[in-house]
């Protein structure tokens, strides 16, 4: 139980690492990884490139290791600037002996110390309280990577180290001196023989109140949710990947420009957003059924499916003696009123007969 001792302490001081933003201390980050190396029982790498973004890091990680047709490739779509790494011979990726291997026997002493139960108990209250967090975050990050150059970058980013974000795991483990350390004050790197290659932490980061990416849309100017010192940025709504610009589009919307956006993800957060009771009052929908229970209201939309919702009256007056109004969403193959209300409480229609609604 030991090890358990003032872990929420050291769980909320990994969890502000894995979210820190702004420039670390690049003399720390370097020893940091040079004690990682040592501490794998490898010589410290010859080169540390230092780099702006995990996009960088991981387009340097390809131009390093690829023939000389991957460059001139890569030169075609725009990463010729890439040159001036030209001559450096990385060797290979080492990030088994640095990062593997260290945690792999971290992790086996930890549960010969705690105990199957134990264990399970101590990753509860260290990294399991960041994973989710931090992994979608990681999940974006390679999948906009991905977006730049397709699978061969995105294959790159398997090979790095992921500093900041590793924070889970280091928050669980005794020990990993080195990884901590550089994590402490870097984004992603990538070890390999003679060169590591560590990129900055990103220069501003937004977060929703459920811990997704979110752009700020606040002062009137729109911020990515994720950005970095060379340009590389993520555009969010609460998690959602969206266009640059998204933020001013929102704010602009009718009935019209929502039906007209071809991308359906984008077009349900347009509708989220403009309220599903502003739409019906403003785009001309008219009810397809109604009963005693409630208006049954369909919206249908180009290339999705459509919205059906229920329009209900709460049978419970407020302080001030008026009813609010609530819309229900609905599976789209309901067709009637009732039907709607009653398979919100899980019933079949024959069988919803409420004696007092609530």
């Amino acid at each position: 139980m030991g090890r358990l001792m003032g872990r929420p302490a050291e769980t909320l001081a990994w969890e502000q690492v894995a979210f820190a933003t702004g420039e670390g201390d690049h003399d720390e980050a370097s020893a940091g990884v040079r004690l990682a190396y040592r501490e794998a029982g490898l010589r410290e790498p010859e080169v540390i490139v230092r780099l702006a973004s995990p996009a960088a890091g991981a387009i340097a990680a390809v131009w390093l290791l690829g023939t000389d047709e991957v460059r001139a490739a890569m030169e075609e779509i725009g990463f010729g600037r890439l040159r001036a790494l030209d001559g450096i011979d990385p060797g290979s990726s080492v990030r088994y002996e640095v990062r593997t291997v260290p945690w792999e026997s971290a992790r086996a002493e930890a549960s010969a110390e705690a105990g199957p139960a134990g264990w399970a108990r101590l990753w509860e209250e260290t990294g399991g309280r960041l994973w989710p967090r931090v992994d979608r975050l990681v999940t974006e990050i390679r999948g906009a990577i991905g977006d730049l150059g397709g699978d061969v970058l995105r294959q790159a980013t398997l090979d790095a180290v992921l500093g900041q974000h590793d924070a889970p795991w280091l928050s669980a483990f005794d020990g990993l001196e080195g990884l901590k350390r550089a994590a402490r004050h870097t984004g992603w790197w990538w070890p390999y023989e003679r060169v590591a290659i560590v990129t900055d932490r990103p220069v501003e980061l937004h977060l929703d109140d459920a811990g997704r990416l979110h752009s700020n849309f606040g002062s009137g100017a729109e911020r990515p949710a994720l950005s970095y010192a060379d340009g590389f940025a993520l555009h969010a709504w609460h998690g959602m990947p969206v266009p640059a610009g998204f933020g001013a589009t929102m704010a602009a919307l009718t009935p019209e420009r929502i039906r007209a956006e071809e991308n359906a993800e984008l077009r349900r957060v347009m509708l989220e957003h403009f309220g599903l009771d502003r739409y019906l009052a403003e785009s001309g929908a008219r009810p397809r059924h109604f009963d005693e229970t409630g208006v049954l209201w369909r919206i249908d939309l180009p290339g999705d499916e459509p919205v059906v919702m229920v329009e209900v009256v709460n049978s419970t007056p407020e302080p001030d003696g008026t009813r609010r109004t609530y819309f229900l969403r609905v599976p789209p193959w309901v067709t009637r009123a009732r039907e709607g209300v009653a398979w919100t409480f899980g019933v079949r229609e024959e069988d919803y007969r409420p004696e007092r609604e609530t």
